[in-house]
């Protein structure tokens, strides 16, 4: 288990509103394919010390997405690429980006996110697309590596694969949607592990908190796997936005006081995992968790 201070000792966390703040205050306004204008940052990095907490956000309450949230890593380390298939691990939000006519213009059969989407990429990495290939499975490789080379510095996992993801003018990529997150770098020093997630693009209100969550329960996975101690949760986002019909709510979560980080920690059930794969949603707890109440109705955009 990462080293946890009692909750009363743990420091007060700003890292996600010194996030949203600083996109609120010097983003540059872009246009967007969505239709809504947005405001953005190029490069924004937040880090969390486990001691204090694990990054599950304070400003607004997502207790009852907690789960689902690291459901759906869990279905991507083990191939999810199909709606079917990520139900199967209680994600259900993903229909708007498989529909009938985003998969048909990808050559996809509806429901089908496609080959260069993350459960592909994660389980199955391969540049061959149009042949039955099983591809190479990153998670399980990253795991052996740590055990039998954990300073060798190059325990990399990423989603692009990328002619999957090329898009020029005429063109269509082979996936409904480019993968957002999920290059991930696990660096371990004096026998304590840090976990450093690159995130290439990024909605700060709505998705980034889930993938702050999600990725810290890949810190906990890993240290379960490897015996490492997970020290630190580093967070990069390259292309860091909010969109401008969300700014009421980011404002409303500016305006509430900072409050300690909860604790994350593997159930009984999950410390009994030995394969990466094998983990589930329901494998992770929090326990101190002191939110402000949820916001209803923030926007999303697809």
């Amino acid at each position: 288990m990462p080293p946890y201070l009692p909750f009363p000792e743990r420091r007060v966390s700003t890292a996600y509103r010194d996030l949203l703040r600083t996109i609120r205050e010097e983003g540059v306004r872009v246009e967007t394919k969505q239709g809504i204008d947005a405001r953005a940052v190029a490069g924004h990095v937040m880090r969390f010390p486990m001691a204090h907490g694990a990054p599950v956000i304070t400003e607004r309450s997502i207790a009852t997405f907690t789960g689902k949230a690291i459901g759906e890593l869990c279905a991507f380390i083990n191939g999810a690429r199909t709606l079917d298939e990520l139900a199967q691990f209680g994600c259900d939000w993903w229909g708007p980006w498989a529909n009938e006519k985003k998969c048909r213009s990808r050559g996809l059969e509806t429901g089908d996110l496609g080959p260069g989407s993350y459960g592909h990429a994660f389980r199955h990495f391969t540049t061959n697309l149009d042949h039955d290939d099983p591809g190479f499975d990153q998670l399980a490789h990253l795991i052996r590596k740590l055990r039998d080379l954990p300073t060798d510095r190059t325990a990399l996992i990423s989603p692009w694969i990328p002619q999957a993801n090329h898009r020029e003018s005429g063109v269509k990529s082979r996936n409904t949607i480019a993968p957002c997150h999920g290059w991930v770098h696990a660096l371990v020093f004096n026998d304590k592990l840090h976990l450093v997630h690159n995130q290439r693009s990024g909605d700060t209100p709505i998705g980034v908190p889930s993938n702050m969550l999600q990725y810290a329960a890949l810190g906990l996975m890993i240290e379960h796997l490897t015996g490492y101690e997970f020290v630190e949760y580093v967070h990069w986002i390259q292309y860091a936005h909010i969109y401008e019909n969300q700014l009421e709510h980011v404002d409303e979560m500016l305006s509430r006081e900072p409050r300690r980080l909860p604790t994350l920690t593997l159930t009984e059930a999950g410390s009994r995992v030995t394969n990466i794969h094998d983990f589930r949603g329901d494998h992770f707890v929090i326990h101190d968790y002191e939110p402000h109440p949820a916001l209803r109705d923030i926007p999303v955009l697809t």
